[in-house]
C-alpha cells in the first residue's frame, strides 16, 4: 500500500491544528533564558520540553539541525531522540537542514533524512537549490516514494538572498525558475486538486518581490513555509501582500515568538495555540 503523501498529511494537520509551524531552535540565548546549560543535556531538556508542549497542539514542528550539530555526536543523538519523540506523538516534523549537493552526495543526504530506516528521518527536509534544481531530484524522488516531503528555498527574506534569487534574464529570475520547477514536480497533486509534497520556503517579509518577479505561488500547489512571522517582524498584512491567492497553502513558521514563553510547558502550549488561532484568522 502506497504511503499517504506528505502534502495530504500536512493539509490535514493544518486543518486540525491551524497553519502554524513552531521551530525548535535551542539558541544559546534561549538556553540561558530557560536556565539550561549549553550542553547536550541542556539541549535535550529544551527539545523534549518543546515536544511535550507542541505535540498534538500544532500542525508541524521544525527542529533546526545546526543547533544540534554544533555539539557533535552528542548533539546529533539528541536530534535523533527529538525526531523520534515527535514521530511517537504523531506530530509532523520538518528538519531544517537546508541540504543541497549533487549526484551520490545528494542521494546520501536524501537517504539520511528521508528514508524509512534512517535514524534522523523526518516528515520533510529543507533543501537549497543553488547547485541547480535538478540536483535535488534524488531527495524529491525518495521523498515521493516514502510519503515524505521537501521544502525548497525559493524566496528568502534575508538581505543577501536577493543577490541570487532576484537575478536572471528576460524577466525570468532564479526564484521564478525554482517556482516553475516545483510546479512541475507537484503536477500530480494539482490534477487531484491536492496540496503537493514539494514545498517552498518563502519569507513573510519579502515585500512586493513575489509580484515583481511574477511568481505564481498559488499555481504551484506547493505548501509554503513562511518564516519571519512574529519576532522577525512579519505581520498579518505582510502575509496577505506576499501570498495573495496562495494564503490557504501557507504554514507560518515562528520560533522565538513562541519559545520565549518557556520554559513552562503549559505556557508554551498556550502561546502556540493562541498563535495558531490568530494565524488561522489571517490565512483562512
Amino acid at each position: 500500500m502506497a504511503p499517504t503523501p506528505f502534502g495530504e498529511r500536512l493539509r490535514a494537520a493544518m486543518e486540525q491544528h491551524g497553519p502554524l509551524c513552531v521551530g525548535i531552535d535551542p539558541h544559546p540565548g534561549l538556553l540561558d533564558q530557560w536556565g539550561l546549560p549549553h550542553t547536550a543535556a541542556g539541549l535535550e531538556t529544551f527539545s523534549l520540553r518543546c515536544v511535550e508542549a507542541f505535540a498534538g497542539s500544532v500542525a508541524v514542528v521544525k527542529p533546526q539541525s545546526a543547533f544540534y550539530e554544533q555539539l557533535g555526536s552528542a548533539g546529533v543523538a539528541v536530534l535523533e531522540r527529538t525526531l523520534a519523540a515527535l514521530r511517537s506523538a504523531g506530530t509532523l516534523a520538518i528538519l531544517d537542514g537546508k541540504r543541497g549537493d549533487i549526484g551520490s552526495t545528494m542521494a546520501a543526504y536524501a537517504a539520511a533524512y528521508l528514508s524509512d530506516d534512517a535514524p534522523l528521518r523526518a516528515d520533510a527536509l529543507t533543501l537549497s537549490p543553488y547547485l541547480g534544481y535538478g540536483s535535488l531530484h534524488p531527495a524529491v524522488d525518495l521523498a515521493r516514494s516514502t510519503g515524505r516531503g521537501v521544502f525548497v528555498l525559493a524566496l528568502t527574506s534575508n538581505p543577501e538572498g536577493a543577490t541570487v534569487q532576484h537575478q536572471g534574464h528576460d524577466g525570468h529570475s532564479v526564484a521564478r525558475s525554482v517556482v516553475d520547477a516545483v510546479t512541475v514536480d507537484n503536477r500530480d497533486a494539482a490534477r487531484r486538486h491536492a496540496l503537493g509534497s514539494v514545498g517552498m520556503v518563502v519569507g513573510a517579509t519579502v515585500g512586493d518581490a513575489v509580484q515583481r518577479l511574477r511568481l505564481d505561488l498559488a499555481g504551484s500547489h506547493a505548501p509554503l513555509l513562511a518564516p519571519g512571522v512574529g519576532a522577525q517582524g512579519g505581520t498579518a498584512e505582510d502575509l496577505r501582500r506576499v501570498f495573495g491567492a496562495a494564503l490557504p497553502n501557507v504554514v507560518a513558521s515562528t520560533s522565538r515568538e513562541v519559545l520565549s514563553a518557556g520554559p513552562d510547558v503549559s505556557a508554551l502550549r498556550e502561546r502556540a495555540r493562541r498563535t495558531a488561532g490568530d494565524l488561522a484568522q489571517i490565512l483562512r
